[in-house]
């Protein structure tokens, strides 16, 4: 399966960092990337999310099978390309809520970067918390197991797990054991040349530790 329910919100994952969050009536995209296919004019994004520049979260081509004319793209403050139309500049500790929310849905834009490797230095991306449906869905961009992590409220987080670039699935495991969601989604992995990851191995490792937290693993 490629996407799950949980309450009232679906949650489909696109391949790699990439999501559709669908809930309350709005279609909320994640770094779509690699899309197989263009989605029909309805099912394009309400919202649409951008954590950092590079081509595998910022993609033009597939930004562009996305987006409706009235979509609402927020893009962080660093990210050097231009967005016609709605498209807002967002930095980590922005909180688009109480009037300021978009569309109806509150987002909370929190840190994304590396610790020990030099790919995403602080301020050059971004992760998100969307809240939907009463949900709060975190959606960790391209990171390692930062300080500030340990403070993310959250009730599905989806984690990186591939190394390298991002955490691998032991850092991710405890990633998920500091945030203690209800459920957990591993992303960024299995895109042949760019990640590996294995997510069983995450479970196995969440649940070593926490079989309280649900780890779902999903298909493309």
């Amino acid at each position: 399966m490629n996407s799950v329910k949980i309450g009232s919100v679906t949650i489909r994952w696109l391949g790699h960092a990439g999501f559709i969050l669908e809930g309350g009536g709005k279609k909320i995209y994640i770094d779509p990337y690699d899309l197989r296919e263009e989605p029909a004019f309805d099912d394009k994004a309400d919202i649409l999310l951008i954590t950092h520049e590079h081509s595998d979260h910022c993609s033009p081509d597939d930004i562009r099978k996305v987006r409706r004319s009235d979509s609402t793209t927020l893009i962080p403050e660093s990210l050097s390309l231009q967005f016609k139309g709605d498209a807002r500049r967002i930095a980590e500790g922005d909180v688009l809520a109480d009037g300021l929310e978009i569309k109806g849905t509150r987002i909370e834009v929190v840190p994304a970067y590396n610790i020990d490797k030099p790919y995403h230095p602080r301020g050059s991306g971004v992760g998100y918390i969307v809240e939907l449906g009463g949900i709060r869905i975190y959606h960790a961009g391209d990171c390692d197991f930062f300080p500030e992590m340990k403070n993310i409220r959250a009730d599905v987080a989806l984690l990186p797990i591939g190394g390298t670039y991002t955490m691998d699935e032991e850092e991710a495991a405890r990633a998920a054991l500091a945030i203690s969601p209800k459920d957990v989604i591993p992303m960024h992995y299995g895109k042949p040349g760019i990640t590996k990851g294995e997510p069983e191995k995450f479970k196995a490792l969440v649940h070593g530790k926490n079989p309280d937290i649900n780890v779902i693993i999903l298909d493309f």
